[in-house]
């Protein structure tokens, strides 16, 4: 899996490592119970902090897309499809769309729910 980070990007270093896992998730490039790389070395490799690494690690479990498990370190979670990654990738987009144009969260929410009402 590739992990690569833009440190003058506006997206947060632990966000960009986060949507690497994504994209490998959603293209199929990373299977279930695929071992990431620790943090540290991780870390290490991308010249950031371990607790940024840990942060994007976060944000992906919270997500359900891996498991962490102390001593054993992170794996794609089994129930990570490659569907879930792609549609929380846009999710992560139309939130930031929604924060450009002023929109709040509540509104935001709404929006959804007024789609998932139209289906």
């Amino acid at each position: 899996m590739l992990f690569r980070v833009d440190p003058t990007s506006t997206v947060p270093l632990g966000d960009q490592i986060a949507a690497c896992v994504r994209r490998a998730v959603a293209d199929g490039a990373a299977a279930p119970g695929e071992r990431l790389p620790a943090a540290r070395v991780l870390a290490e490799s991308l010249g950031v902090n371990v607790h940024t690494v840990l942060r994007g690690y976060q944000r992906l479990r919270e997500e359900g897309l891996i498991e962490l498990r102390r001593g054993r370190g992170a794996a794609i979670a089994d129930g990570a499809s490659p569907h879930r990654a792609r549609l929380l990738e846009r999710v992560r987009e139309a939130v930031e769309e929604a924060r450009g144009l002023g929109l709040t969260p509540d509104e935001l929410l709404t929006l959804v729910r007024t789609e998932f009402g139209a289906l």
